[in-house]
């Protein structure tokens, strides 16, 4: 079976390579930068130097694709799933594009197309476990979500590493926050409501809100209390407060010598080799989600905790085996014909088929990446 993998960065690079192991996929890579394609050389993984944003390039490089994995940046990613659908290959997608996936889910459904998107580890797990424990109670009451990745050695100022392109981490520190509270919709600024909370193996981190639970807001009204916290070093707020203050991260054009630009685009540009994780740096992934309901007339609350960290074996970061082994395991979801719904598919409906969350589960413990739960008697939220 052919599969492509749209994007050869940090992240998409270790999913090519995981999906060519064995003899299962006869993989491709397609970027537009030929230096990302490098690290390809005298691997069993054919390569595409191809402007994914052009239509016509993208329509090409399709046409012999049995499954598509996105993994462009987020601005392209609405309009790139769009074309892919059009094109009616099944996908999954990885691109956290800001528009509101369910949107596509008519053109998914008209062309027989299977289009699992947000499919990483938050959003993606993150969905995929509350999915789950949702379907099993009798009644959720609530879903919490702390999730953050972090290098292991703390640098001033920032104390901050990412494996995504600086642009797509400043929208956590400016776009509004959304959360369902007593079943109504709350929107709060970025960074607000801070706490501090221990992690094992970590330490203390602070949390603060994050737009990030995206379709669990519609796709579960039932469920009166939902949200999702960021975590970082303490201090990280506060800086990224002053710097959303003073303008660094608009995006309105601000004239400087009679040339119009974005502030945000030069922050990133500045921010992006100081943000960059570089090969061998050793980055952390930590996550706890609850859910808390009733099942048998009894309070039960599921935590399942996700503590990760750089391979030094196969050389990727935390981040790209957290994100990326979630939406390898969905591509071989989809090749084995566990998963056929057609439509566009958040991971909380993967969650409710309780095969393919074992899966997915039992993939990511054979690539290292083990989410432990527990599951106790509380006093449920109400």
């Amino acid at each position: 079976m052919k599969v492509i993998v749209l994007g050869a960065g940090l992240v998409g690079a270790p999913m090519a390579f995981d999906l060519a192991k064995g003899a299962e996929f006869d993989v491709t890579v397609a970027d537009i930068s030929h230096k990302n394609l490098e690290k390809f050389t005298g691997h069993n993984i054919a390569t595409a130097a191809v402007d994914l944003d052009d239509e016509h390039a993208l329509l090409e490089v399709l046409k012999n694709q049995d499954l598509v994995l996105n993994a462009v940046p987020g601005f392209m990613g609405y309009r790139t799933t769009e074309r892919i659908l059009k094109a009616g290959k099944n996908v999954v997608d990885i691109s956290f594009f800001p528009e509101d996936a369910l949107t596509l889910d008519g053109l998914a459904k008209a062309n027989g197309v299977t289009a699992i998107v947000d499919c990483g580890v938050a959003p993606g797990m993150s969905n995929i476990l509350p999915g789950y424990v949702d379907s099993i109670l009798d009644q959720t009451d609530s879903i919490l979500i702390y999730v953050g990745g972090l290098p292991k050695v703390r640098e001033l100022p920032y104390e901050y590493k990412a494996v995504f392109s600086p642009i797509d981490v400043i929208e956590e520190y400016t776009r509004p926050a959304r959360y369902i509270e007593n079943g109504k919709l709350v929107t709060m600024p970025a960074l607000s409501e801070p706490e501090l909370l221990h992690f094992d193996k970590v330490g203390t981190l602070e949390t603060f809100n994050s737009d990030g639970i995206r379709s669990l807001s519609k796709t579960m009204p039932h469920i009166p209390n939902i949200k999702e916290k960021t975590l970082r070093y303490p201090g990280h707020i506060r800086l990224m407060e002053i710097m959303r203050e003073a303008g660094f991260f608009s995006s309105e054009p601000t004239e400087v010598n009679g040339v119009d630009i974005r502030p945000i685009d030069l922050t990133a540009k500045l921010l992006f080799p100081q943000w960059e994780l570089k090969p061998g740096e050793v980055d952390y992934t930590i996550m706890r989600i609850e859910v808390a309901g009733v099942r048998n007339g009894k309070p039960e609350r599921h935590t399942y905790t996700l503590f990760d960290e750089y391979c030094p074996e196969t050389k990727v970061h935390s981040m790209a085996r957290t994100t990326g082994y979630t939406a390898t395991m969905a591509i071989r979801m989809l090749a084995q014909g566990l998963y056929d719904e057609k439509g566009i598919i958040v991971p909380e409906f993967i969650g409710k088929n309780h095969a393919c969350v074992k899966f997915i589960l039992d993939g990511l413990a054979d690539r290292g990446v083990n989410y432990e739960l527990e599951i106790d008697s509380v006093n449920v939220v109400k």
